[in-house]
């Protein structure tokens, strides 16, 4: 049997009786960016996060860069960022001409670890990017008590959560500012790239419209500083579309994962994903660790399983960041997370006889 590790073949056709019609529509009323299909997304997106703005954006790595940009980040600045996480949650901080610092993971969660904050805090750090890393929210309560402490913002990157919560509420309106992903294997996925940026506060909502678009809301009137990070109707239409959807795709989703753990729970050496009791987690990866990962992997592949490695060389020895002066073993936690993170398939289609067939085939390499 061939599991792939994400089919989004089999999504499209599902819905591909709404899509076509909607791409339709774009072409026939020429609305090729930004338009009434990107402002009615942006609406519901904000809507089924419970807050108040959301801004379609060119990407998930442009939002990042918008947060830390319209909240005034610059240089000379520090932004504190997860080492466990994907390169795009610090180029918001880069391209901002900040210096980004990274702060180890909790060996349970996976996320920021917010009992090593303070330490990394300066006169000079000016935000914290919270990661809810593979689908889970970090813990925000001590994160954000701690950023009151020193006046800093706390800015939310939701790249893999879209409708995760924590403590009974949506992530993206809980801190001051949010980044969202749409890239195509996301949970919620463009037929392209495409990202929001989301807020509560009207007036950074008006400035990330503004800076979204060359730092205008005046055609050829530029007030501030900007840049062309606008979302394509194409997108804003996909999205409109396959939004309604995504609190089945999610259930599905924690189903599939329930299955994986309740099928791999003593299985040789194997850590499963532990949800944290305030979250309730949307399963964008389903990551095991193990000692064995790299023959693991091998024998999967044999067995034409797909897999993925999120991420297996931390950020703070990557070359582009050699600069900053962190050695291996700065981090232990997050570098024993490189070392032996597994991602198996997950996508809401998965069938049973699939899971099994992956279950089946970990046990017998494990045997």
């Amino acid at each position: 049997m061939k599991v792939p590790f994400l089919d989004l073949k089999i999504q499209y056709q599902s819905i591909k009786h709404e899509i076509n019609p909607a791409l339709q529509n774009v072409m026939d009323n020429t609305a090729f960016v930004l338009g009434k299909p990107v402002a009615e997304f942006e609406a519901a997106f904000a809507k089924a996060h419970n807050a108040a703005h959301c801004v379609g954006l060119s990407s998930g790595t442009d939002g990042n860069h918008l947060v830390l940009w319209a909240l005034g980040i610059g240089p000379g600045d520090e932004v504190i960022i997860p080492a466990d996480t994907f390169i795009a949650s610090v180029w918001g901080a880069t391209l901002c001409g900040a210096k980004p610092v990274f702060v180890d993971c909790e060996p349970d969660s996976y996320n920021i670890d917010p009992t090593k904050l303070e330490a990394a805090i300066t006169p000079r750090t000016k935000a914290i990017v919270v990661v809810h890393l593979y689908g889970q929210p970090a813990d925000l309560d001590p994160i954000k008590e701690i950023a009151r402490k020193h006046g800093i913002y706390v800015a939310e990157d939701c790249a893999q959560s879209h409708l995760a919560e924590y403590k009974g509420k949506k992530v993206g309106g809980l801190s001051d500012a949010a980044s969202f992903s749409f890239y195509p294997g996301k949970n919620l996925g463009a037929y392209g790239e495409a990202g929001a940026a989301m807020t509560n506060d009207p007036a950074l909502a008006k400035k990330f419209r503004m800076m979204r678009d060359h730092g205008s809301d005046q055609k050829y009137i530029h007030e501030i500083y900007g840049h062309n990070y606008r979302m394509e109707g194409f997108q804003g239409a996909v999205l409109g579309v396959k939004l309604k959807y995504l609190p089945d795709w999610t259930a599905k989703r924690r189903a599939v994962a329930e299955k994986y753990s309740r099928l791999l729970s003593g299985v040789g050496d194997i850590v499963t994903p532990k949800e944290m009791p305030y979250a309730k987690h949307v399963y964008h990866l389903y990551v095991i660790q193990t000692t064995r990962r790299d023959d693991l992997q091998k024998y999967l592949a044999q067995k034409e399983i797909g897999t993925g490695l999120h991420y297996p060389s931390p950020l703070h020895v990557q070359k582009c960041f050699q600069h900053l002066g962190y050695k291996k073993g700065a981090f232990p936690v997050t570098e024993q997370l490189a070392d032996r993170c597994l991602s198996l398939p997950m996508f809401a289609e998965l069938s049973d006889e699939q899971i099994e067939y992956v279950a089946d085939s970990v046990r017998t390499f494990f045997k």
